[in-house]
């Protein structure tokens, strides 16, 4: 375990008169001229999807990628970056902030002990509670060194400051570390509507114009489809903490739009040599928002119960068409529930779409029949008896709440699903449990109790995540396919 103490200094700006305007009001000015500039043609239809997927998700992006170099370069990406956090004034009061090491080699993520960043616009605090939630990770650590003289961090928050006025700042390095790791880190310092996570990086370097818009086409696609084994250094000079962001948003169904896409040869460079630069935003899927499933079980219920059934019988059910519709092979998060005459027989799945909705059917189908530990494997001589539903769940939706009678009052029962987490544990109850229990306290108490922690529990790191869940018709194991 590391301890993180506030210290009394300020790391001081670096690369103010390099990357970007000395003086206070040129800065600000030129700025402000980046976020309300228009951009390429390129830039505009990027933009455009951008604003349609803010009007469906009806907020400010979860997380954004952002390119760091000199603002006469990157800044019009930047820019397009940061003008989606217009109405976010007020709203994001934290900003999580990561990029890699250009200067000190070392394995890890890297806090700071300072107390705060200085820019010419000010002075921005180091939020170095919200920091000592990721203190107990194996890599994680405070290493001063990585963030002096480093230009990743700084060059982002001018953009902030204007942006977003006053908030507190959460800045990590990234050295040589997995996608697992920094989405585990990701994860620890998620937070809720008020947290914005920025990941501050470049793509493709030193290549010829073409060269570089051909790779770069390549990195957008991955990031657009989430997909962090395609990315490298090569790639992107960020791809540790790009690659944290795409495995965390995968795993929290969240959804990607591309909002700028170019090379310095496009911006302020030459075309012999040049450097690569994107832009793109995340949304969370709010559960009350989410995409019906309503419809994909009343087509596709009987099909996913048949995926179930023969995930458990194996060859002794006839196996469903090899030619499964385009919605069941998209990334989706179910759980299979058994019952025998009545009574829970095995239930497991998954709170997160990781994988495609098939795959995971299947996988929770037989970790329900076979691998449940509060059940011994499922026997052929009980298929007769026994019942199976599938359910699927809409993406989960942070919940922000000041205390456990705030988080109480905010749950809706016989509606919401929960996960919580906290001390290292998690446990999740799907809505039906709602009809076993008395109320909203005793629903809580349980699931605390299925985490392995006192009814009573509360701290200040305690999570919660909501959503919802639509189900299919329970039909007999052995019903004909």
């Amino acid at each position: 375990m590391i301890e993180i103490e506030p210290a009394g200094v300020i790391r001081p700006a670096a690369v103010a008169g390099l990357f970007y305007p000395a003086d206070a009001s040129q800065l600000r000015s030129s700025v402000k001229t980046l976020l309300e500039q228009a951009g390429s043609p390129r830039a505009v239809a990027f933009a455009q999807n951008a604003a349609e997927a803010m009007a469906v998700e009806a907020s400010p992006p979860k997380a954004l990628i952002v390119p760091h170099a000199g603002y006469v370069y990157s800044g019009p990406v930047a820019g397009a970056a940061y003008r989606l956090l217009a109405k976010a004034r007020g709203q994001i009061t934290r900003v999580l902030l990561l990029g890699p090491s250009h200067r000190v080699a070392f394995a890890g993520m890297a806090a700071t002990s300072a107390r705060a960043y200085e820019t010419p616009l000010g002075v921005v605090a180091i939020d170095q509670e919200w920091l000592s939630r990721a203190r107990d990770l194996p890599l994680f650590r405070v290493l001063d060194e990585a963030h002096e003289g480093e230009h990743c961090l700084e060059t982002q928050l001018p953009f902030l400051q204007v942006a977003l006025g006053d908030f507190k700042l959460v800045p990590i390095i990234c050295g040589r570390v997995g996608a697992e790791a920094a989405a585990d880190l990701l994860e620890a310092l998620w937070g809720g509507p008020e947290t914005l996570i920025v990941v501050s990086s470049d793509l493709s370097h030193y290549l010829d114009y073409q060269a570089c818009r051909a790779l770069d086409e390549k990195s957008c696609a991955a990031i657009e489809r989430l997909d962090p084994g395609a990315l490298g250094p090569e790639q992107a000079c960020g791809a540790a903490p790009v690659n944290g962001l795409l495995t965390a948003s995968k795993r929290r169904g969240l959804r990607v739009r591309t909002l700028d896409l170019c090379n310095s040869g496009d911006t302020a460079g030459p075309r012999h040599r040049v450097v690569g630069y994107g832009a793109w935003a995340f949304f969370e899927q709010s559960a009350k928002l989410a995409p019906d499933d309503a419809e994909l079980v009343r087509r596709y219920g009987a099909l996913m119960n048949d995926v179930a059934r023969c995930a458990i019988l194996g060859d002794k059910a006839p196996q469903p068409s090899a030619t499964l519709p385009p919605a069941l092979k998209r990334a989706g998060a179910s759980f299979v529930t058994l019952r025998k005459d009545g009574s829970l027989r095995g239930c497991c799945g998954s709170v997160t779409a990781r994988r495609p909705l098939v795959e995971d059917i299947r996988a929770n189908a037989t970790r329900s029949a076979f691998r449940d530990p509060r059940f011994t494997p499922l026997q052929p001589i009980e298929w007769g008896q026994v019942s199976l539903t599938v359910t699927l769940l809409s993406p989960l939706e942070p919940m922000r709440f000041e205390n456990e009678a705030d988080l109480l009052s905010q749950l809706q029962p016989h509606r919401d699903g929960l996960v919580i987490e906290d001390a290292g544990r998690q446990a999740v109850f799907l809505p039906a449990v709602w009809e076993q229990l008395t109320g909203k306290e005793e629903f809580l108490a349980h699931l605390k109790a299925k985490a392995g922690l006192p009814r009573g529990h509360w701290s200040p790191s305690f999570r919660a995540s909501r959503f919802i869940t639509t189900q299919t018709v329970e039909e007999p194991l052995l019903h004909a396919i």
